[in-house]
């Protein structure tokens, strides 16, 4: 995170940056308030004219599920007076295989009320209006890391913020599924109730993910009329038919949301690497909220696959995000976000100027949705 001061010097424009696990909220809540975006700098961004562009953030509050194990969930008590789970048999009851030895329990940190948590991260969107919810998930591949060895811990590179990996060994436990997922779909709640964006994680994991968040949207699809009966209204009415709704729930096909609802109006697939054919599931019309799919070159096209460019090609070009997926800012992300887009503009075979506009619409419209950008738009085009 000591990183971030070199943003002002960045040649991007504006830098979206994700909280991920308790050592990291405070830092990315203590740059949005330097850095954060406010209505002065979201208007810059509609002018490319501005003689000195504002390099702003965006920041984004949740928790990962590489963290997802140091959390209890007191939402269902765990006994009859509610109490905090004893810490060994908190890990022994979400870890797998069941560790059968205390010392790497021990080594671990003491679990927290979920309910805590989330109230924290519902705070940080209250006073940021524009933050995201994540990077939240679920990753089947994540394995948790070895305790520190004394001298290892003693001489960490303290540049970097702490609780990552930081080169330790793996060890064989994994966090399991069902509590990975009871995690992500509580922040998928509130981001509904609070009509925020997400950025989804997503590793060995596309159908759950995609199960997850197919229970949070349940009851609230779009009825699709069949081509027989949307002609029979349009002769009737003289119109075009149009997609209803079983509920007063999304006013048109642009993910705006008339209300809090338990699925986020925006979701991102971050560095998705999921293969061509998983597309259909999320493009469904009868989708109420409105999937993105980003792409890095760090995840995605550090080797240009096959399978990378068939997916890039299938995306939509409306649905299309960059990012840089680097843990650090500067020159080296920079650089990074410059190689996704040319490389997307390639293989979508957009001239880099169409590219660029196309990229940075989806952008705006991923992150303040479609009539906030259209009142934004209408506004400075006026001036």
């Amino acid at each position: 995170m000591a990183s971030l001061d070199v943003i002002p010097n960045m040649k991007a424009r504006v830098l979206t940056i994700m909280a991920s696990r308790g050592q990291d909220q405070h830092l990315v809540r203590q740059f949005a308030r330097k850095y954060g975006l406010d209505e002065k700098w979201r208007a810059s961004l509609f002018r490319s004219e501005d003689a000195e562009p504002l390099t702003c953030i965006v920041p984004s509050f949740g928790w990962h599920p590489w963290f997802s194990h140091q959390i209890y969930d007191d939402t269902c008590p765990v006994s009859s007076d509610n109490q905090k789970p004893d810490t060994i048999q908190h890990y022994m009851s979400i870890l797998t295989p069941t560790p059968d030895h205390d010392d790497f329990i021990n080594s671990l940190p003491e679990p927290e009320p979920f309910s805590e948590l989330l109230a924290q991260v519902r705070n940080d969107l209250e006073e940021f209006p524009y933050a995201l919810v994540g990077e939240i998930g679920i990753d089947r591949s994540f394995r948790l890391p070895m305790h520190w060895a004394s001298d290892e811990e003693a001489n960490r590179d303290e540049s970097l913020t702490p609780g990552g990996r930081e080169g330790r060994q793996l060890s064989p436990f994994r966090v399991q599924i069902a509590h990975q997922r009871k995690i992500m779909k509580m922040q998928l709640n509130l981001a509904g109730e609070l009509k925020r964006p997400v950025s989804i994680h997503g590793v060995a994991a596309h159908g759950i993910v995609y199960e997850t968040l197919k229970e949070t949207w349940k009851g609230y699809e779009r009825v699709i009329p069949s081509k027989r009966k949307s002609g029979r209204r349009s002769s009737a009415t003289g119109t075009k038919g149009s997609v209803t709704s079983p509920k007063p729930v999304i006013s048109d096909t642009t993910g705006e949301t008339t209300g809090s609802k338990p699925y986020p109006p925006r979701i991102c697939l971050h560095s998705y690497s999921g293969p061509p054919d998983t597309l259909k599931q999320y493009l469904d019309p009868s989708i109420p909220a409105i999937i993105y799919f980003s792409f890095s070159s760090l995840v995605n096209l550090s080797s240009r696959t096959d399978k990378a460019v068939a997916v890039i090609k299938a995306v939509p070009g409306d649905r299309i995000l960059v990012e840089s997926d680097l843990h650090s800012a500067g020159d080296r992300m920079d650089q990074l976000l410059e190689d996704v887009v040319r490389s997307v503009c390639d293989i979508k075979g957009w001239t880099l100027t169409a590219g660029i506009n196309q990229l940075a619409d989806n952008w705006n419209r991923f992150v303040f949705g479609q009539q906030c950008w259209d009142q934004s738009s209408r506004t400075i085009n006026s001036q």
